[in-house]
């Protein structure tokens, strides 16, 4: 077994092919209130030369009223071609503080078809402090035809997740700390309940990498085994907002787990309805 992802990559690698053709870079910094950052003032200050920037809240569907809903393929094709983005090209995503909100726009890229994406352990928190270029000049962009091939089977909806919960056919795995899993934290989303979906598995995003680096693979799934996931069987990843879930998604793919699918609404979705069930306590 390698040691690590087969979808991340490193600064050495990423600063060697600034200049490649066929090298999209693109900076998918998103971040929560309590983070007190904002990642367009962070981008416009210092992105990585060639970065565009891809708003999580903006690319979503804009028909939803849950935040940065997945997109349809033609609204995705849309917004990524006027990026400059190609599905043939080779694509980086980074983040601030790296594997927090990448791993998100990495997995949309994949469910859209693209396969050539990958994720730049440490972001650019880590690129800055070792020195690396960075620029505050707008990326000149030609834009271009962006080709989606939407699979639709790896993304999870309401329905879907009312039958898993009832049917237990698919594994659970929430991204979320281990307080607001167990409902003795409070939600930071308004109206909605505390707690989780009854049967799912608690493996909070943060417990998979480490000062922005995504753990090695037999790191990975011990941590998944720990928390009572069983890799040969279907897992569906939840968080708050569809966000952290795709860490564990990365995870999961990481180590050749084919069978999993990500819940796009997530808990906003599931803790906001009057009618859904809901757990709480540690399991």
């Amino acid at each position: 077994m390698p040691e690590k992802s087969p979808f991340v990559i490193d600064a050495d690698w990423l600063q060697q092919r600034l200049e490649e053709p066929g090298v999209s870079i693109i900076d998918a910094s998103w971040y929560l209130p309590a983070q007190k950052r904002n990642a367009r003032a962070e981008y416009d200050a210092a992105h990585i030369p060639g970065a565009v920037f891809f708003d999580q809240d903006l690319v979503v569907d804009p028909d939803s009223d849950l935040p940065h809903t997945l997109p349809s393929p033609e609204v995705f094709s849309q917004y990524v071609g006027s990026m400059g983005i190609s599905a043939d090209d080779t694509i980086v995503v980074y983040d601030g503080p790296g594997i927090f909100s990448a791993p998100r726009v990495w997995w949309m890229f994949r469910v859209m078809g693209v396969y050539q994406v990958y994720v730049l352990d440490g972001g650019i928190d880590r690129w800055k402090a070792q020195g690396r270029p960075v620029t505050s000049q707008p990326t000149k962009i030609a834009p271009c035809i962006f080709h989606a091939a939407f699979d639709a089977s790896r993304v999870a909806s309401l329905s879907d997740m009312r039958r898993i919960v009832d049917s237990g056919e698919s594994q659970i795995a929430d991204a979320r700390s281990a307080g607001r899993f167990a409902g003795t934290d409070p939600e930071p989303r308004a109206g909605l309940r505390s707690g989780h979906m009854p049967g799912a598995r608690n493996v909070p995003s943060s417990a998979l990498s480490k000062d922005g680096e995504l753990f090695g693979l037999k790191e990975l799934e011990a941590t998944l085994r720990a928390a009572g996931l069983d890799l040969s069987k279907p897992v569906v990843t939840s968080c708050g907002s569809g966000v952290t879930a795709a860490i564990i998604t990365l995870a999961l793919e990481s180590l050749g787990h084919k069978d999993n699918k990500l819940y796009d609404g997530s808990w906003t979705e599931w803790g906001g309805q009057a009618d859904t069930p809901v757990a709480t306590g540690k399991n």
